[in-house]
């Protein structure tokens, strides 16, 4: 399969082959599950206090009241999980182990699933995304790895029909229901371009700044940057090099 490699104009200048990665079949199962397992094993754990709820003066009225023999204080039940005010039940305990395992060989499928998904047009506008591009996915030229503003990465990305997909994701964002607004994350942003270079790369300086765009390595990318959420098909574009690089995955 070959796509046309493009310059910072948004001009073909010549066409290149697609790595057999790109052949690999979409796995969407086993996408999930590696997307799953990396979400998991990034949690911090979390557990209740040993003494939570039991820290309290409350006593019994004892026998002969009619009153069941729960402590209590100021005539309110503690300690106790049946009562209102008591301790929970069963809490999380810390302890708990939370994370997930997968193969190896799953996890590397899942990664070659997720870089084929990339050339499906179907799948990648039924992620949401939005681009006027015949072709997917799209090759820059490593010149593209050079840029150092992020008005020229921004113009490079709107002359080959990206520019669509970023003011999205600008425009989506949302604030995050729930205690989340207290912990540093307080908004929530579409994915939009996903930029694999090669390793020597310095190009994250300017697309940092662009909305839910993110930069990987070819060596680095995993299915999480492939497929955030899970879903397969996320709109990616490619340097030369970067290519080169996913060719070993």
């Amino acid at each position: 399969m070959q796509v046309p490699l493009k310059d910072l104009d948004g001009e073909e200048v010549e066409s290149v082959d697609l790595p057999s990665v790109f052949d690999e079949p979409v796995r969407s199962d086993l996408v999930r599950q590696a997307v799953t397992a990396a979400q998991a094993n990034r949690r911090q754990d979390y557990g209740a206090d040993e003494f939570a709820g039991m820290r309290t003066s409350g006593e019994s009225f004892g026998s002969g009241r009619g009153m069941a023999h729960v402590p209590r204080s100021e005539g309110t039940g503690v300690r106790v999980p049946n009562t209102v005010g008591g301790r929970t039940a069963h809490p999380p305990k810390a302890e708990t182990d939370r994370t997930r395992t997968i193969n190896d060989k799953e996890r590397q499928s899942a990664v070659r699933s997720a870089i084929a998904a990339t050339t499906d047009p179907e799948l990648v506008a039924d992620r949401g995304h939005q681009f006027d591009a015949e072709e997917l996915p799209i090759v820059f030229e490593d010149d593209f790895e050079d840029l150092e503003k992020t008005q020229d990465a921004l113009a490079a990305f709107e002359a080959v029909g990206l520019g669509a997909d970023i003011q999205r994701a600008d425009e989506g964002r949302t604030i995050r229901a729930g205690q989340g607004k207290r912990r540093g994350r307080k908004y929530r942003r579409p994915s939009s371009v996903l930029v694999v270079t090669s390793s020597e790369s310095g190009l994250s300086r300017a697309a940092r700044n662009l909305a839910g765009v993110d930069v990987a390595t070819g060596r680095e990318v995993n299915a999480e940057d492939l497929a955030p959420g899970g879903e397969p098909g996320r709109l990616t574009v490619f340097t030369e090099s970067g290519l080169a690089e996913v060719a070993d995955r």
